[in-house]
């Protein structure tokens, strides 16, 4: 009778994250912020929208790393010094305590933020341009930072990841969408422990289990769609207006 409740008091959720595991999984990632974007004005407690959103990353995304891996597409010399950063700084920030108000602006400035990298990302998916000029250096400053900050707000940081690895040449399409979703599921697990060690945790598993169930079988659908359907800049274009839209809501509210 409670799940039933449940599915009655939730259903625009449940079918939204349906959606959002469906789009995001065909293209490689886990659907984080937009989780986060359509949990944030549910009313739910903010503590638990940052646990809800890492545990749909982790079950969307891990079916990506596994077919990555069996195409051998994961180039593990040029990921381990992102992982190796972005991990701890993962674990940091969802370990942090933050209050209520602190929490829905930084996530309205990283909304903001990630739906402009998606609207301008137009050219940089489409470039097939390979140079392999990174350095471990770089790339753990990349990776310990946007580690952090998505270990505070409550996702896997690929939607950041992406498009600085796109812009500076990193590698080809393939193995850049490979390196992102491995990225995400590091860091969506770190995260998900830094907060699970804060006291403050707490998750309603009745609805989670619902969603991550729900996520589970839209990720496969995703997968099994590929592309065929639509572009991954079609995507970006639709996403990045939805989470723009909820971003400037959230700093109103805030703000004002």
């Amino acid at each position: 009778m409670l799940i039933f409740e449940t599915l009655v008091q939730y259903w625009q959720i449940i079918i939204l994250f349906f959606t959002v595991a469906i789009l995001y999984s065909s293209v490689g990632f886990g659907g984080g912020s937009s989780y986060l974007a359509i949990l944030a004005l549910t009313g739910i407690a903010f503590t638990q929208i940052r646990a809800t959103a890492l545990l749909c990353n982790i079950v969307v995304v891990f079916g990506n790393v596994y077919l990555f891996y069996r195409q051998k597409e994961i180039d593990w010399k040029k990921i381990i010094p992102i992982v190796i950063c972005s991990v701890p700084f993962a674990f940091l920030g969802g370990y942090l305590k933050i209050n209520q108000q602190f929490f829905f602006i930084l996530l309205g400035f990283t909304l903001l933020f990630a739906a402009i990298t998606m609207w301008v990302s137009k050219r940089i998916v489409s470039s097939e341009e390979n140079n392999d000029s990174s350095k471990p250096l770089k790339n753990g400053l990349y990776g310990g930072f946007i580690g952090f900050v998505s270990g505070m707000v409550g996702i896997g940081g690929g939607i950041f990841l992406a498009p600085l690895l796109h812009l500076t040449n990193w590698d080809t399409p393939k193995k850049i969408a490979a390196t992102a979703s491995f990225f995400i599921l590091v860091n969506s697990l770190a995260g998900l422990a830094g907060q699970y060690s804060n006291p403050d945790f707490y998750i309603d598993w009745n609805l989670t289990s619902i969603l991550l169930v729900t996520v589970f079988l839209g990720a496969q659908i995703g997968r099994r769609m590929s592309n065929n359907y639509f572009t991954p800049i079609q995507l970006k274009k639709t996403t990045a207006l939805l989470i723009a839209f909820v971003s400037v809501r959230i700093l109103w509210d805030s703000f004002f």
